[in-house]
């Protein structure tokens, strides 16, 4: 069966994309790829670059609109398409809109962590996020982790919601040496890459650096924060902080680089849906140490050292196992990049297609 579909293409276009705005690209790309005799026409806000998004069967609309584009904009187009189901990867579902709809939830770390948000913007991810939940035909979560809060803290049927791990895109590793010079990086670093904000354990990850440096005084190697800024972060609390390195936003063509040029990727979150980093660290031969809590022990699997986020000792004296063990880096290495390999776009799509189909047919 052929289908219309309508697609919130909105968040593919942003500049400084993160995680969330880099699976609507890449899951979309995919789609569009495999999809057959469907028509898809996809939303915008504002003029995509040419040639990201081709297709035999794509229609682009630019519909601009400063604010409330979700709840105005995008619902009154979709009323006026009425598409066979309508898709929203990266956003929350227009309060008022015609048919069946899928809709993906990241996460729900809000609940979680919820000092870690700004008070306004918490009550209204609370909100979009159950409503979109309920309003949807299916749900795709980006992890059972996430599928198991949409049903503590939504109480969404099971049945309605689907895991659909993301794709991972291999990187292009670059030239490390040119990295170093645009950032001003150090030669020898661990890495976290990611929003600069709390709920990221940043204090715990440079409390755990300082004690490896303690206790390894004859190793230079530095840390380097990488990443914009986020909410509360404050990057005073990190001045003075010898070898502690923040270049900020690191450009998509660098991030290869960056990670390659790592000893290891430092990623003990409090709370993620899905980690990209993790994955794209191990896609460029860097060992992992991340949380054994959320969504990142189902992505890491046995590939990753794992450890409990708050805990800078622990994370310390995996850094010093990493340093010293070479057959463990080696295995590291070489499960990670087969762990990372597992992941592609072109999984994601078929799965999210799947979904597509059978949201159409949703009673």
């Amino acid at each position: 069966m052929s289908l219309r579909v309508a697609i919130d293409a909105s968040r593919a276009t942003v500049a400084r994309a993160t995680g969330t705005e880099r699976y609507s690209r890449e899951l979309i790309r995919a789609l569009l790829h495999i999809g057959g005799d469907h028509e898809f026409h996809l939303y915008f806000r504002d003029d995509p670059p040419e040639g990201l998004f081709r297709g035999r069967n794509v229609v682009q609309h630019v519909i601009p609109l400063p604010r409330l584009w979700t709840h105005l904009r995008l619902a009154a187009a979709l009323h006026a398409l009425r598409p066979d189901v309508s898709f929203v990867p990266a956003h929350s579902l227009p309060l008022f809109m015609p048919g069946r709809a899928l809709v993906t939830v990241h996460d729900l770390g809000f609940h979680h962590f919820p000092a870690a948000h700004p008070s306004r913007a918490r009550r209204y991810l609370a909100w979009s996020t159950r409503h979109s939940a309920r309003r949807a035909s299916v749900v795709l979560a980006d992890s059972q982790a996430t599928a198991d809060d949409l049903r503590r803290f939504c109480n969404v049927a099971p049945e309605k919601v689907r895991v659909v791990y993301p794709g991972v895109t291999p990187l292009p590793i670059g030239d490390p040496a040119a990295l170093r010079r645009k950032y001003a990086l150090p030669p020898r670093y661990y890495l976290f890459l990611g929003t600069l904000q709390p709920r990221k354990n940043l204090s715990t990850i440079v409390a755990a650096w300082q004690r490896w440096r303690a206790s390894n005084p004859d190793d230079d190697a530095a840390l380097v924060l990488a990443g914009g800024r986020g909410w509360l972060f404050d990057e005073r609390e990190f001045a003075g902080l010898e070898d502690v390195h923040l270049p900020g936003y690191i450009d998509d063509e660098d991030r290869g680089a960056l990670y390659a040029g790592a000893r290891a990727l430092l990623f003990p979150s409090l709370h993620e849906g899905f980690g990209f980093p993790v994955l794209e660290a191990m896609h460029c031969g860097t060992p992992v140490i991340t949380s054994k809590t959320s969504s990142l022990p189902e992505l890491a699997g046995d590939a990753a050292l794992l450890v409990e986020p708050t805990d800078a000792r622990a994370i310390a004296r995996q850094m010093t196992r990493l340093q010293k063990d070479r057959a463990l880096r080696r295995r590291l290495v070489r499960s990670g990049q087969a762990r990372a390999a597992s992941f592609t776009w072109e999984r994601a799509a078929r799965a999210t297609l799947r979904a597509l189909q059978d949201a159409a047919k949703a009673g």
